[in-house]
């Protein structure tokens, strides 16, 4: 898997994507992640990649030149299965978009700030539209670090053991049972008996019980 960031603050992702999981997979060529800085594509000497909001208002807007600039040279390079914006108005993303994701090839990713984006920006570019929660942040670049880690995690190699990822939370539509590891009693805390049975099937049916009981108790909304 290819994707290709379009952020205005390209340091932010080093961390994130320098660590763990993603520096793993980056590391075996399971994914191949390119940042790319908007300003490099702006208009003028000075960068500038905002302006006024036409009808007045509060909030500088991003202007359609440097991302469209930026979305016409990658897009003349490769085929891109999705463009996609991260903002707060978009779908609301879930694990059944992030295992969709993860099959595809290339992605590109806009990180929004400011007010918005050129409202032109969206109707000719934007392929998916996706939100991580209803609130708002300061940028796109949050969100799109965790739109990667999510899709990331999924692809095939990625994981020492890929049988993890499908007993996560949500692959099945609840939340995950509790885990437990040593030492079994830990202050008078003792770990459920039947994990240390060793009867497997007694094992995965406390399981399936505890996801059940565990999304009725915390996220009753996923029963619906």
């Amino acid at each position: 898997m290819r994707i290709d960031i379009l952020t205005l603050f390209p340091a932010m992702f080093s961390g994130v994507f320098g660590e763990s999981i993603i520096k793993r997979a980056l590391a075996k060529k399971h994914v191949e992640i390119y940042i790319h800085n908007i300003r490099d594509y702006a208009l003028n000497k000075h960068k500038q990649v905002d302006d006024y909001a036409f009808g007045g208002g509060a909030g500088m807007v991003m202007m359609i030149e440097p991302v469209a600039n930026c979305i016409r040279k990658l897009k003349g390079e490769r085929k891109y299965d999705e463009v996609i914006f991260m903002t707060p108005d978009g779908e609301v993303f879930d694990q059944m978009k992030a295992n969709y994701f993860s099959t595809l090839s290339n992605l590109i990713v806009l990180c929004g700030h400011y007010k918005g984006i050129d409202e032109r920006i969206r109707s000719l570019f934007i392929t998916r539209e996706i939100s991580i929660g209803d609130y708002v942040l300061s940028g796109g670049e949050i969100p799109a670090m965790a739109f990667c880690d999510a899709v990331i995690r999924l692809i095939p190699g990625v994981l020492n053991d890929e049988t993890s990822a499908l007993s996560d939370s949500f692959q099945n539509g609840l939340l995950s049972a509790p885990v437990y590891t040593r030492p079994s009693d830990f202050e008078g805390h003792k770990v459920p008996a039947v994990l240390l049975s060793g009867h497997d099937k007694e094992i995965e049916k406390w399981r399936s019980e505890q996801s059940l009981l565990r999304t009725e108790q915390r996220r009753p909304d996923l029963l619906k």
